[in-house]
């Protein structure tokens, strides 16, 4: 089950037998940044007992840090190919 929640996608996947998580990366497939460290994705949430429970706690994570997940930083070099 994937659904999109403020401009990131949330992928609910079954860890083991009935134990459900959630999976979040960027819609537009940037890394998510935290203190520097960029993430393809982040696992989040308990051990929930259906998709719906880990996507809406994904959904709360979201709500929550999302702010805080900035892009990485672009050198100058990356910047002139983008402007030419």
């Amino acid at each position: 089950m994937i659904c999109l929640h403020q401009g990131y996608d949330i992928e609910a996947f079954e860890a083991g037998r009935g134990l459900w998580h959630a999976r979040i990366r960027r819609a537009d497939m940037s890394p998510l940044v935290i203190n520097g460290y960029a993430f393809p994705s982040l696992e989040v949430g308990f051990a929930w007992d259906d998709p719906d429970a880990a996507i809406a706690d994904a959904k709360h994570h979201i709500d929550r840090f999302g702010h805080r997940w900035n892009r990485p930083a672009q050198d100058s070099s990356e910047r002139q190919c983008r402007a030419a």
